[in-house]
């Protein structure tokens, strides 16, 4: 069962990888500083980070250790969620590509966090 369980969570941080490469691909392309590095060639951990303008940096850490999310604003840590929180905060990355959202008209309204909403800071 444990080996099972093993390589279900390679292959999920492999998808995750990749979803993560592609999404700063087509953030790119849409005029957002936006990169994402892996190690290697196994995808089995990555770094994505985004400008969203005005010192305003997300960056995203997966790897077999644990996945993060965190949010700055003038070099100082305005948030930091862990697992699937961190991971249902890429739907507001994904929504700029979405909806076609621009970097000189992007603003953060609110972040989702444990089904609430809040303002962000």
């Amino acid at each position: 069962m444990f080996i099972r369980l093993a390589q279900q969570h390679r292959q999920f941080v492999k998808d995750l990888v990749m979803n993560l490469q592609a999404l700063a691909i087509t953030l790119e392309n849409r005029g957002y500083l936006a990169s994402c590095y892996t190690c290697g060639h196994e995808m089995n951990s990555a770094s994505f980070m985004v400008s969203l303008g005005e010192n305003h940096l997300i960056r995203f850490l997966v790897s077999d250790y644990g996945i993060t999310w965190t949010e700055m604003r003038d070099d100082r840590e305005l948030m930091k969620l862990e697992g699937a929180e961190a991971i249902s905060q890429l739907e507001d990355l994904a929504d700029l590509v979405k909806y076609q959202v621009p970097p000189s008209e992007f603003k953060l309204q609110s972040v989702r966090l444990k089904g609430q909403q809040m303002q962000a800071v």
